[in-house]
């Protein structure tokens, strides 16, 4: 019998259930909603946590992240072809910058898609729960866009060396949304009208890696759904199952939240004992000698600065007297918030505490914390960036929004992540440079020796903009100090010399006269 894609989703749930279970505990001490316990709906209540550095430390990492990977305007991949292919076929030197023109055109569109499918929102949401539950299964939309799934939502297999083998996706959805021909097809009580817009089917998607590429089918209750069975190219699957880290051998990956859940979890506890303790220490509770000479009517029934017979000594106040136990519980809690900033790359945590804190120090330190993300730019680019700009670009011809490309000859190569920390450095080192000089040596010194048109293409390049016609070429430099000498040349001599000049520019007799002798 063969193996249906409900029974393959049972039998792969064993494997992620100890990384779900994992998930859920970072998502509570976090942002509880990302990934809610099993069984959970709208009525449901989810906990609150008692503090909010887990919450804004993961949606500032995944903010930071988002603009690394999908740069607003700035397309985050580069077309390239070989150079001796270039010449080959177009045989002749000097074809690079048309190919380039050509090329840049189509990485324009390819951003233009991505801008205008609203893709930035489900991507952002994506790395949201990365950073908590490690893992997430995006879903390339044919009509464009991306679907997110949740780690609660499908089961990957992966081989030893981290390929993805199979994916199974389970989804619900009501009867009343799928067509007549597979209503028809089902058993007949799954399908009563009666109830069909309060239930639900389990829908399971079934991808399975072949070899030249994957095959895609979908069943509802055992039963294939017609038309849904289809293959992709190896490189051009339209689900993309993304791990926060590789750890060899095993199918999912771990969350970045999980790195810090011990930090989580002991600021969680302090906060809620501080504030427990707190609402103890605000309450106001008054006690009276039962064998004094105040009455306890005349303390109670009092308004402020009322006049009353009685002894102060009569009516004590209730004090809890943890004072220096609470200072203790709140110099932990701002060790470990201080710790937590740091690891979610909140600013706060940047500038230290003092008077002067100049802007080198804070560069310093942020490009230290940046490069803690190194192994998460390396992941990502491969396994999300290359594998979703090449999938995209394949839809787009698909739809006719792409002209076809020769896939043998050109092959995008991701510009942002690793390089664009690697291009930060140099923008680092070019500023230390000219600083350094003019520290050594003075400002004229590096005038002197400064070739100002190289100095301003690098750090072009260092900030990753298009240099291309934005500086002017020697050729072009020398005509505008040619242009201008003159100009100053024509307001020194004023009137009478620029008639002078003028004068002297005239072509002599014998000159005027040599074309009439010609002729």
């Amino acid at each position: 019998m063969a193996t249906t894609a409900a029974s393959r989703y049972t039998q792969l749930q064993s494997e992620r259930e100890p990384f779900l279970t994992r998930a859920r505990q970072s998502a509570k001490l976090t942002i509880p909603s990302l990934m809610p316990p099993d069984g959970h709906n709208g009525t449901s209540k989810l906990y609150t946590p008692f503090q909010g550095v887990g919450a804004r430390g993961v949606n500032n990492l995944s903010a930071k992240l988002l603009l690394s990977l999908l740069p607003p305007n700035t397309p985050f991949f580069r077309l390239q072809i070989d150079d001796f292919v270039l010449e080959r076929l177009a045989q002749r030197e000097g074809a690079r910058g048309e190919v380039e023109k050509a090329l840049n055109k189509v990485e324009r569109s390819v951003m233009t898609e991505i801008e205008t499918n609203a893709s930035r929102t489900s991507v952002g949401e994506a790395l949201k729960q990365l950073i908590v539950a490690g893992n997430v299964l995006l879903y390339l939309m044919p009509a464009g866009g991306v679907r997110v799934f949740n780690l609660d939502r499908y089961v990957v297999l992966r081989d030893p060396d981290g390929n993805v083998l199979e994916v199974v996706v389970k989804e619900s959805v009501s009867p009343t949304a799928l067509p007549e021909a597979v209503l028809k097809s089902l058993p007949k009580q799954q399908t009563k009208k009666s109830d069909s817009a309060h239930r639900s089917l389990d829908l399971y998607t079934h991808i399975i890696r072949t070899t030249n590429g994957w095959e895609i089918h979908q069943e509802i209750q055992g039963i294939e759904v017609a038309g849904t069975r289809g293959t992709y190219p190896l490189d051009k699957s339209p689900w993309l199952p993304l791990r926060w880290s590789k750890i060899d051998g095993e199918s999912y990956g771990r969350g970045y939240v999980e790195d810090h859940i011990g930090d989580l979890r002991s600021l969680e506890a302090l906060t809620k004992a501080i504030v427990q303790g707190s609402a103890a220490a605000a309450k106001v509770l008054f006690f009276v000698n039962p064998n004094g000479t105040t009455s306890i009517k005349a303390v109670s029934e009092s308004e402020s600065g009322d006049v009353r017979s009685g002894s102060k000594d009569d009516v004590s106040v209730l004090q809890l007297e943890k004072f220096a136990d609470f200072q203790i519980a709140f110099r932990t809690i701002e060790m470990i918030e201080q710790r937590l900033s740091l690891a979610f790359l909140l600013n706060s945590a940047i500038q230290r505490n003092g008077e002067r804190v100049t802007a080198e120090e804070i560069r310093t330190m942020a490009s230290e914390l940046e490069d803690t993300l190194g192994g998460v730019y390396s992941i990502l680019s491969q396994e999300f960036q290359l594998r979703y700009v090449t999938s995209l670009m394949h839809d787009m011809e698909r739809r006719k929004l792409l002209p076809p490309l020769p896939k043998e000859l050109l092959k995008p190569s991701i510009t942002t992540g690793m390089e664009a920390l690697g291009r930060g450095h140099d923008l680092n080192k070019l500023d230390g440079l000219i600083a350094g000089i003019q520290q050594a040596f003075g400002a004229e010194q590096v005038a002197r020796f400064l070739n100002i048109g190289e100095y301003i293409k690098r750090r072009g390049t260092a900030l990753g903009i298009d240099m291309a016609g934005l500086v002017l070429s020697d050729e072009e430099q020398a005509q505008a100090n040619q242009t201008a000498q003159l100009q100053m040349m024509l307001e020194k001599l004023g009137p009478k010399g620029m008639d002078i000049l003028r004068d002297q520019l005239k072509p002599t007799g014998d000159e005027q006269g040599a074309p009439q002798a010609a002729a």
